[in-house]
Formats: structure tokens, sequence, C-alpha cells
């Protein structure tokens, strides 16, 4: 009785996924030309927040620190499409794998922390990130700043930059929500859920932590060196200012606001730490966190378990309705 349960179930999130590909595909004939902007930027904060969802939300352990390994990969791609004429297109997944390198680096070493000691640990690299950006100006262009180039391999398709970017980050960004939801879904997601659940537990089935805590690290912060790249193309600029502290902060919030442990709610997430900020400086110049603060926590009381906790609720809500017998 349940195997036709679960095809159907199955089957209906087949098409709840294909429906969304095909509204991401077809949201720029929609959006002004600015508007297609603004959602690239929101592309790029999906793939920095699934990566955070990997670490935090699945494996259970706290990062504030993503920002820095976004600045890693936006500076990647500067470095190497304005120093070394590299098209900025190419140096998008090279930008993951600095960052990706530099995370599982990182993670060796913290495998040592956990909860709170960890979080304040990561957040000190997001703190030290923009002097050190500073300090090798020869490399970096200092507080000055590089000018990234807009990508020259449009492959024949007649768009308006703003719609290539919107098409280049989201598209990178469906095919790692679908290389997140394979890796999550195998052997190595059930570990990274166990290792979350009790580290305890998880030794006893035979889970070497050590692996899957730094593998978790490194594929983390290689979506963070990726969603970096993309945003260094879209705004074609880059200085310490462009990744600045709070944006390890804000991606915690958006990780939070999606639903930790799941990749349902992630696209709100991203447009919240893209809108928010926005917004609420337009509401009131002169206190824009107090309006930040306020609907952030407006949003936490009315979404407790994120934008997924709520999907999931109109999902089994439209089960019920769906499976409820009918009276003739």
């Amino acid at each position: 009785m349940r195997r036709p349960a679960l095809r159907g179930e199955a089957l209906a999130k087949a098409v709840a996924a294909a429906v969304f590909v095909v509204a991401v595909a077809l949201v720029p004939l929609a959006l002004a030309d600015y508007q297609a902007y603004e959602f690239a930027l929101v592309g790029a904060y999906f793939v920095a927040i699934c990566g955070l969802n990997i670490l935090t939300g699945y494996t259970g352990q706290i990062s504030l620190g993503h920002g820095a390994f976004m600045a890693l990969g936006g500076y990647t791609t500067a470095i190497l499409s304005v120093d070394h004429g590299v098209d900025p297109v190419w140096t998008i997944p090279l930008g993951g794998l600095v960052a990706g390198v530099a995370g599982f680096a990182f993670g060796i070493p913290a495998l040592r922390l956990s909860g709170l000691y960890l979080a304040l640990v990561t957040f000190g690299i997001a703190v030290a990130m923009p002097a050190l950006v500073r300090k090798f100006e020869g490399l970096t262009g200092g507080s000055t700043g590089k000018n990234v180039p807009l990508p020259k391999a449009h492959w024949g398709l007649h768009l308006t930059p703003n719609d290539w970017l919107y098409y280049q980050n989201w598209t990178v960004a469906l095919v790692l929500l679908a290389v997140a939801w394979l890796l999550l879904r195998g052997r190595t997601g059930r570990a990274f859920r166990a290792v979350r659940d009790s580290e305890v537990a998880a030794v006893s089935f035979g889970i070497h932590l050590p692996t899957y805590k730094t593998v978790a690290f490194g594929v983390s912060a290689f979506y963070a060196g990726v969603a970096g790249s993309l945003f260094a193309i879209t705004v074609a600029y880059v200085n310490p200012d462009t990744y600045p502290i709070k944006l390890s902060v804000y991606l915690v919030v958006g990780a939070v606001a999606a639903g930790l442990g799941s990749l349902w709610g992630l696209v709100f997430g991203a447009a919240l730490i893209e809108y928010l900020p926005t917004k609420a400086a337009e509401i009131s110049t002169t206190a824009p966190d107090v309006i930040f603060g306020a609907v952030l926590i407006a949003v936490m009381l009315l979404l407790p378990s994120g934008a997924a906790g709520l999907l999931k609720r109109l999902w089994v809500y439209g089960a019920r309705l769906y499976t409820r017998p009918r009276v003739q």
C-alpha cells in the first residue's frame, strides 16, 4: 500500500522541481532589465546558502566565515580575468576550487572545535579577510580593488548584459542544486546527517568523523567560492567592501530563513538577504538596521523552521486533501 504512495510523492516532487526550473527560465520575460540584475544576485546568494546548508543544516557545523570563502572565489575571478585575460566564465569553477581547497584545509584544524567555538573561529576568518586583501595590494588591488569585465563567451545568445548574468548565475545555481541533492540523498548525505544528529552514534556505526567533517567544509567552501565568483562577475567590481564582515552573518540568516536541513526554501533565504537590507534602508534612512532586525524577528516567529518548514506543512496538507476519501 505504501509503494504507490511513495511513487506518487516522488513523482510530485519531480514535477515541482521541473516547474521550478521552467519558472527560473521564464522569469526574465516578466522582469525589467535592472530587476534581472537583482535576481542574478539572488542566484549568487542561492549558491552560497546551498553550500552553507550542507555544512550547517546537514552536518551540524556552524560557520560564520563563508563571506571570506566568497571573497576567495571573487578575487580569484578578478585576478585571472583582469591580470591574465581569462574569460570570467571560465574562472567560476576555479574560484570554487580555490575556496574549496582553503575550506578543506581549514576543516582539518577545526576538527577539534564544535558549536560556538567553531563559529567564533570561522568568524575570525571573516574579520581578517578585508585586512588581508588590503595587505596584498599588488595582487588584489588593495582598497582600490579591480574592475571585473563582462564575460566574452555568450554562445550566440542575443541577451542584454543583465539577462546574460541572470541566466549565467541561475544555470550554475541549478546545476549545483542538483549536485547537492544527489550528494545528500546518497551515502555521504546519510553520513552527514548522522554526524549532525549524534557524533557518538555516528562513530559507533563506523562513520569516520574527520573525513566527513572536512569533506563537508570543503564542499561548502567550494559552493561559497563559486558564489563569490558569480557575485564578482555580476557587480563587475571587487574591493574589501564587496565582501564585508556582515556578509557572513547574512548568509547564516539566509540559511536559517530558508530552513536548515532542506534544499526547498533556498530561494526565500537568498531573496531575503538580497532585498531586505535594501528595502530596510528605503523605509528608514536613519535606522535601517532596526527595520532589518524587526522584519527578521517577525520572519523567525512566523516561520520557526524556515520557508522549507512552511512548504513541508503545505505539502502534507495538500497530500491529505488529495488522499481524503470522497463521499459519493
